[in-house]
């Protein structure tokens, strides 16, 4: 277990009759076969996150920052983690508040780290949303995985909580393989050297 990368998957909607926690407990699954991540899932939708933010920027407080209480296990999983798969839906061509909050509520807990996107969507599969997230998590020195999982048009997609494209699986272990090198080479980094504030 000790060889193994702590991946936190979060969930990223906390709309009413959301499908996320669906996607979520799959790519899950398909992390746990994989082999080489210690899987835990995060919930925003069990988590405190206001919209209103203190004055001081999270990378300059540090420690300090004054989260919420209720916020505490989530930056903890962040902190601990080393990679992760954001499972995000589309909103008006774009992703959810609750996760721009989540995001914005920390800063050093993405840094040199890898994020991995699955997405789902009506026709675009959620694609606008990633890209939205590759720019804002690269803001926060996180290392965004190219290959992504979109599943497109999810509400017939889907079904028993599989999908039902028959090489979902294999897009899964490519975005996993991709993301377990990553965590390798960025945790080794981060422990030879301190990165660059």
């Amino acid at each position: 277990m000790n060889n193994k990368h702590k991946l936190v998957i979060v969930v990223g909607s906390v709309r009413e009759g959301r499908f996320g926690p669906v996607v979520a407990s799959w790519v899950a699954d398909q992390a746990r076969q994989h082999g080489g991540f210690k899987v835990e899932v995060v919930d925003l939708a069990e988590v405190e996150i206001p919209l209103a933010l203190p004055a001081e920027s999270p990378k300059y407080a540090g420690e300090s920052y004054p989260r919420p209480a209720g916020m505490a296990a989530l930056t903890s999983a962040l902190a601990g983690a080393d990679a992760f798969v954001i499972v995000t839906p589309e909103y008006n061509h774009s992703y959810p508040a609750s996760l721009k909050a989540a995001i914005d509520w920390h800063f050093t807990q993405w840094t040199a780290k890898p994020v991995a996107f699955v997405s789902y969507g009506g026709a675009a599969g959620g694609r606008h949303a990633v890209l939205h997230l590759e720019n804002v998590l690269t803001e926060l020195h996180a290392v965004t995985i190219r290959d992504g999982l979109a599943f497109p048009n999810y509400f017939t997609a889907w079904q028993d909580g599989l999908p039902l494209d028959p090489q979902a699986s294999g897009y899964a272990k490519t975005l996993l393989d991709q993301l377990a090198w990553w965590a390798g080479a960025l945790r080794s980094a981060r422990e030879t050297v301190p990165y660059p504030s």
